[in-house]
C-alpha cells in the first residue's frame, strides 16, 4: 500500500461465460471499466473466465485451451487495460508450461506490470469438477504480491476451502485475500447446494485472519459433452466481499451479472488485527501435525 494511503476500494465481478474467448474477454473488460468508473482500485475477475468450465469432462481436446504464460494474449490485453485505468487485476488462465499444465493467475499491477504468477495448489477431482485430469498441482506455494494499493494474497477456487492457505498468505503480510472461483451445482446430486457452506468457509478465513476477502464466481448454465454423455452445471454466483470480522459487506445473487464494490481502511484494519492478538498468541511449534496427512506428529 502506498505510503499514507488508507482507503482501498476492491471489486468482485460476476458474469456468465460463453465458450468464445473474445466474447468473454470483452465482457470482463466491460465490467472492469464499470468497476473502475465506480472507484475500484483492485478488481477480481472469476476463475478461467476465457471460456466454459471445461473440467466437467475428461477430454484431450480441451488441452488446446491452454496457453503459455509468456506473451499470453489475454494477460497482455489485461496489462494494457490495467495501465490505462490504473487498477490492479488478478487474471486467471489455463497455463501450459512445456508438458505441465496449471490453473494459474497472473497479478497485474496498476501500471501494467506483471508482478508474477500463482499456480493453484489444491486440485479437486469429483463429478463435474475433474481438474486433476488437466492440472498439475501448483508449485509456486502461497504467495503475496505488493501492488500499488495493497499487499494482496490470491488463491484459486478449491484453495478457498483450506484455512491453511489463507493463514499462510496473511502470515506473509497479505492485507486482502482474493479468490477467483467457478462453483455451482453438483451433477451427481441435484439436491446438493454448497453455496452457503462455500460462503461461510471464506467468511471464517476473513474473520480468523482479520482481513477483507473478495470472492468472484460465475453464473449461468453450462453443458459440456463428456465421454459419458452431456454434463451440466448451473453456477450459483453469489460473489461477495467480506470484511475483517467475516461479515458480508456486499454480495451478488445467483443469476444476475454484477459488479460489487467495498471500501476498506487498511490502516485501521491493521491496528485491529494487531491488537486482537491472534497472531501474537500463535504457537507454531505446536502445529507440526499440520505437516502430516494422517494426523500423527512428525519426528522432531
Amino acid at each position: 500500500m502506498e505510503k499514507g494511503r488508507k482507503a482501498v476500494v476492491v471489486s468482485a465481478l460476476q458474469f456468465a461465460c460463453t465458450d468464445d474467448v473474445s466474447t468473454n474477454v470483452a465482457t470482463a473488460e466491460r465490467l472492469v471499466r464499470d468497476a473502475h468508473g465506480k472507484g475500484a482500485n483492485v478488481i477480481l475477475i472469476q476463475e478461467l473466465f476465457e471460456g466454459y468450465y471445461f473440467c466437467q469432462a475428461q477430454r484431450e481436446d480441451h488441452f488446446q485451451r491452454a496457453r503459455p504464460y509468456k506473451d499470453h494474449p489475454t494477460i497482455k490485453r489485461m496489462q494494457e487495460l490495467a495501465k490505462e485505468l490504473g487498477v490492479v487485476l488478478p487474471v486467471s488462465f489455463f497455463e501450459e508450461a512445456n508438458n505441465a499444465h496449471y490453473n494459474s493467475v497472473a497479478i497485474i499491477d496498476a501500471d501494467g506490470t506483471d508482478l508474477g504468477l500463482y499456480r493453484k495448489s489444491h486440485i479437486p477431482d469429483g463429478p463435474g469438477y475433474q481438474e486433476k485430469f488437466y492440472f498439475n498441482p501448483g508449485d509456486t506455494g502461497f504467495k503475496v504480491f505488493q501492488t500499488k494499493f495493497a499487499k494482496i494474497g490470491v488463491a484459486i477456487c478449491w484453495d478457498q476451502w483450506f484455512p491453511e492457505a489463507a493463514r499462510a498468505m496473511v502470515l506473509q503480510g497479505a492485507e486482502i485475500l482474493f479468490y477467483p472461483t467457478a462453483i455451482g451445482s453438483e451433477p451427481q446430486d441435484t439436491g446438493l447446494d454448497s453455496c452457503d457452506h462455500w460462503k461461510r468457509v471464506m467468511q471464517g478465513h476473513a474473520g480468523a485472519n482479520l482481513v477483507p476477502l473478495v470472492a468472484s464466481n460465475r453464473i449461468g448454465r453450462e453443458i459440456i459433452d463428456t465421454e459419458h454423455g452431456k454434463s451440466e452445471i448451473t453456477f450459483y454466483g453469489n460473489s461477495f466481499i467480506a470484511g475483517p470480522t467475516g461479515e458480508i459487506v456486499v454480495g451478488a445473487d445467483s443469476k444476475e451479472e454484477d459488479v460489487l464494490l467495498a471500501k476498506f481502511d487498511l490502516d485501521k484494519i491493521k491496528s485491529k488485527r494487531h491488537s486482537w492478538g491472534v497472531f501474537r498468541d500463535r504457537r507454531p511449534e505446536l502445529y507440526k501435525v499440520l505437516l502430516t496427512l494422517d494426523g500423527r506428529n512428525p519426528s522432531p
